[in-house]
């Protein structure tokens, strides 16, 4: 790249792209890593919250925060795999990395499992990239620069860039599709969507809702039971970047890196179109 990647404690998104690329060479090694594991022979061990963690995952997080470290030393990483050692609040930025998720969908041998790396500022995140390694794609967003969709190879190899957005409502009498969580349902979320005549469920596993509704294939992805701020702050980055709106569920913008108790986000709705919130 010839543009100079950024350095301080404080990234705008106005001085973040040089980190586009960087990273997205860091999901994607991280994706090749994972996928060299061998799913019917791996350790799995119960994290101290009962949910399973991989070698997979521990592989991932290594090369991403080994990597983040040595681009960009003075800003802070915070990974699920080493959440325990976080020192909230995060004022200015830091990276949000959840190395392995839908590890529920890796271990059960699906291909929608994914990557997540988000550079966070001032509580908002402003660059998000989801690598999804079995379905051979990587998702990248930066405000203010758009979105794209990217081909990978399982040697990590990267093809060209196609600009993605999210589509219009349809409208009234046209059905609309919802993602859901395949995994992960909550009775919230389904009175929600009940309340709204019209709508196809689809079923999708980890971050890949996110980025089905950044490229416009899904409209609406309500999520109103409390997830982690690591699965949510990379997909909340690509779809606000491909012209989507995520809330909470009173309206109000997420916030990241806070002293939220084991850094829950509550719930959101995240809206392909943010003239339909």
């Amino acid at each position: 790249m010839n543009e100079a990647v950024p350095t301080g404690s404080t990234i705008h998104a106005a001085a973040a792209l040089p980190l586009l690329q960087p990273l997205t060479e860091l999901v994607a090694r991280a994706g090749a890593a994972i996928l060299a594991v061998e799913r019917d022979s791996m350790a799995v061990d119960s994290k101290t919250d009962g949910t399973p963690v991989t070698e997979a995952d521990i592989a991932a997080h290594h090369i991403i925060v080994d990597g983040l470290r040595s681009l960009l030393p003075d800003v802070p990483v915070l990974s699920e795999e080493s959440a325990h050692l976080a020192t909230p609040p995060y004022r200015h930025s830091f990276f949000l990395v959840d190395p392995l998720d839908g590890t529920k969908e890796f271990i059960a041998g699906r291909d929608e499992f994914t990557v997540n790396v988000a550079l966070v500022t001032h509580g908002q995140p402003v660059l998000g990239v989801i690598g999804a390694p079995a379905l051979g794609l990587i998702w990248r967003g930066l405000a203010g620069h758009g979105a794209e969709r990217i081909a990978i190879g399982p040697d990590a190899s990267i093809g060209a860039a196609e600009p993605i957005r999210t589509r219009a409502f349809p409208p009234t009498g046209t059905p609309w599709v919802a993602a859901v969580s395949r995994s992960h349902g909550d009775p919230r979320s389904e009175a929600f969507l009940a309340k709204r005549p019209g709508g196809i469920r689809r079923e999708l596993g980890s971050s890949v809702k996110f980025a089905r509704l950044a490229e416009g294939s899904v409209d609406i992805y309500p999520r109103l039971a409390p997830t982690c701020e690591w699965d949510v702050a990379a997909g909340c980055a690509l779809v606000m970047a491909a012209g989507g709106k995520i809330t909470d569920a009173q309206g109000k913008p997420l916030h990241f890196g806070e002293l939220r108790n084991d850094f829950r986000v509550p719930d959101f709705i995240a809206w392909g179109d943010p003239s339909a919130a």
